[in-house]
């Protein structure tokens, strides 16, 4: 079935989907859209909001749904109802993590950038790189020994903070080896390097 994902041509919150999609060689139609064209399609979604993942004639929204979604359908939500959980709790905290980023990105960037850096990130990282080692001492996935979808949501996540500022996972070196790990997948390092080459905005106010 043809699966299209509608987003605007940032990261945001749909970068995570497209790694997930593009290393697991899922075939689908990368559609971004302009401000303008956003205005017009706006009205005819649910919830008014993307990114929106259309799978045949289902129009399925809400970043983490469309997520949880393609682990079920991929096998990528783990193997008994513990995995599932963990990876579902492990996703809310890079949830959380991303709320104050896109709260400090959005609203308070010039005066909350540092305290950002210094106090929440941190605090953030260090207690990921704790949950991270519960399985296999944080030497391979989320989840022990088979990626899940918040993988997919992990890295991008670590990926936008070594933005943010370059020393930002010197202090959690399980998480500093899991990105350098998975950056180096072959089914997503062409995708990375041609995101590189386009300087693909992470965020759509320009910071980042």
């Amino acid at each position: 079935m043809a699966l299209k994902l509608t987003y605007f041509d940032i990261r945001g919150l749909a970068e995570p989907i497209r790694l997930l999609l593009t290393d697991k060689q899922i075939p689908f139609e990368d559609h971004r859209v302009s401000r303008e064209e956003w205005a017009e399609l706006k009205p005819k979604m649910i919830f008014g909001q993307i990114p929106c993942l259309f799978s045949g004639d289902e129009e399925i929204v809400q970043s983490g749904t469309i997520l949880r979604h393609l682990g079920r359908v991929h096998g990528l939500n783990g193997t008994n109802e513990s995995e599932t959980t963990f990876i579902d709790m492990f996703h809310e905290g890079l949830r959380d993590l991303h709320t104050q980023y896109t709260r400090m990105i959005y609203t308070n960037y010039e005066a909350g950038k540092d305290e950002f850096i210094k106090e929440t990130l941190p605090t953030f990282l260090k207690r990921i790189e704790k949950l991270f080692h519960t399985f296999k001492s944080g030497e391979q996935f989320v989840a022990g020994n088979k990626e899940s979808y918040a993988d997919y949501v992990l890295f991008e996540e670590l990926d936008i903070m070594l933005i943010l500022n370059p020393s930002a996972l010197d202090e959690t070196p399980a998480l500093k080896k899991f990105h350098e790990r998975f950056a180096a997948r072959p089914n997503l390092k062409n995708y990375l390097n041609k995101r590189a080459a386009l300087n693909t905005p992470v965020n759509g106010n320009g910071k980042q």
